[in-house]
């Protein structure tokens, strides 16, 4: 492994001094399963390692049923699944959270860590966007919020400037009607990286028979995890129903920019793409209580 220097802060002007300082030759550690295996093997270069997993606000989770959920960027994936009154509330984002890595790695890896690693195939992105997720931001200019789906520029870039990183991750409370579920298609084990991903959220009226709000998201399909804009105007309004479920999976599919790799063909990840859409649908209405019949 590399030389590095290492610094353990306590508070967010002292991690934001030090990493203006470094001149973006710094690498901030809130996890760090992706960030110590890739200085490990050379694929990042880092003069400093700042952990900031010291720092209160990065390790606060919690939930208020009237202004939502707070993940703070070093809250590792266990305890967000673990908390009942969060997985019984946001079940879209325990899917997701429960599909990093395996057990050991969910031990220590964080929401925020997978977000700031930017991987166009991260598993709890799709989640984050369709659940309408803010990242709250601090740097050397004070304090910025961006929308999760505007976080990731290309793989491994964020719109993170020099001197800033992610304090923590913002979920809005959900209505009545709200269901939403993230799914994945992998070649063989749970550690293995998505081959396509699918995270859908839905808002129901009233009477649970019709769309008040739809986004989609997806992982793997595009250079940045890929929010699908179109397939939420298209649902809106709608009656729940298999038709309306195959039109949003066919937009999906239109919006997706597969390549080919070593996991399948482009081909290949645009019809998951209709797949996984349409079970994610299927699930995340369930969750909502639609009471159409889908069967």
């Amino acid at each position: 492994m590399q030389a590095f220097e290492y610094a353990r802060v306590d508070s967010i002007g002292d991690a934001v001094a030090l990493l203006a300082k470094a001149n973006g030759r710094a690498r901030v550690l809130s996890g760090g399963t992706d960030l110590i295996v890739a200085l490990r093997d050379g694929r990042v270069q880092a003069d400093l390692v700042v952990d900031i997993k010291f720092i209160p606000e990065v390790n606060e989770l919690s939930f208020d049923a009237a202004t939502g959920l707070t993940i703070g960027a070093a809250v590792p994936c266990y305890r967000i699944y673990g908390d009942a009154a969060i997985a019984r509330m946001y079940p879209g984002l325990i899917d997701a959270a429960s599909l990093i890595g395996g057990v050991q790695i969910q031990g220590r890896a964080s929401l925020g860590g997978n977000l700031c690693n930017a991987s166009p195939a991260a598993d709890s992105i799709p989640a984050l966007i369709v659940h309408n997720a803010v990242a709250h931001i601090a740097g050397p200019d004070g304090r910025r919020s961006v929308p999760v789906e505007a976080i990731c520029t290309a793989p491994g870039r964020t719109v993170l400037q020099p001197g800033e990183f992610l304090v923590s991750l913002h979920v809005p409370p959900p209505d009545s009607g709200f269901g939403a579920a993230y799914l994945r298609f992998i070649p063989r084990n749970e550690m293995d990286i998505a081959v396509v991903g699918a995270g859908v959220a839905v808002q129901l009226d009233d009477s649970h028979t019709h769309f008040v709000a739809a986004r989609i998201a997806l992982a793997a399909v595009a250079p940045t995890p890929l929010f699908v804009p179109d397939a939420r105007v298209a649902l809106i309004g709608k009656l729940v129903s298999q038709e309306a479920i195959e039109d949003a999976a066919r937009i999906a599919q239109d919006a997706a920019q597969p390549i080919t790799d070593m996991r399948g063909t482009a081909s290949y990840r645009r019809h998951l793409v209709g797949v996984l859409v349409r079970r994610a649908l299927a699930k995340a209405l369930a969750r909502a209580g639609a009471v159409v019949d889908l069967a």
